[in-house]
Order: structure tokens, then C-alpha cells, then sequence
């Protein structure tokens, strides 16, 4: 079975730091550019970063470069997203996905497949 499964979220205190992890099973996840996406209550669901197969080239949304890191893990198959200085407006349900290579570069405007069960990050005193 094709999937990817998200982990990692927990609750944590304002400037805190969490890692996400996307574990992919069923195929090779190098092969494949990944996002990050997250959704808060009441929001629509918004590409936070993603990571070509082409060349590595990274995208992060400005709200939050300079804060989180994706990188990916080949021999472990996981992609991971390292959140730190988190802030209270970070608080949403993280998913991966597959997403489009454009150009050699990732591109977060659909992704390819379903979304996953997601992980919860509260940021909160």
C-alpha cells in the first residue's frame, strides 16, 4: 500500500522546537518531490515547505523561513520537517504529501495522491 504517514506533533511552549516526520512505505520517496501542509481551525490548508526530487531545492512559505527546516532521509525513506522558535499562530494539524516538480523545483499547488491522518502541533503556555 502507497502511503505516507505523518508523526511527531505534540504539545509544546511558545519557542519551543518539534520535529515532523513523513515516513513513506509502498514506494521510494526520494524519487518524488514532498510538502509540508498544515491547516488551523477555521483556515484553509496552506503549503508551509516542500522538497524537490530533482536537486533538493527547498520552498518555504515566508511565515515561516528562517524557523523551519525540511530535509529528507534517504535510507530511512522519511522527509522531516524541524519547527523551531514555534510560535502560538504555528498551532495547526501538519500533513505530507507528494507534490508537482516544475522545472527541477517542487511546486505545492496540488499534490499527488490523498491526504494522510496529519499530526497535531499545539503551540501553547
Amino acid at each position: 500500500q502507497l502511503q505516507l504517514v505523518e508523526s511527531g506533533g505534540g504539545l509544546v511552549q511558545p519557542g519551543g522546537s518539534l520535529r515532523l516526520s513523513c515516513a513513506a512505505s509502498g514506494f521510494t520517496l526520494d524519487k518524488h518531490s514532498i510538502g509540508w501542509f498544515r491547516q488551523a481551525p477555521g483556515k484553509e490548508r496552506e503549503g508551509v515547505s516542500c522538497i524537490s526530487s530533482s536537486d533538493g531545492s527547498t520552498y518555504y512559505a515566508d511565515s515561516v523561513k528562517g524557523r523551519f527546516t525540511i530535509s529528507r532521509h534517504n535510507a530511512k525513506n522519511t522527509v522531516y520537517l524541524q519547527m523551531n522558535s514555534l510560535k502560538p499562530e504555528d498551532t495547526a494539524v501538519y500533513y505530507c504529501a507528494k507534490v508537482l516538480t516544475v522545472q527541477a523545483m517542487c511546486n505545492m499547488r496540488a499534490i499527488l495522491g490523498s491526504w494522510g491522518q496529519g499530526t497535531q502541533v499545539t503551540v501553547s503556555s
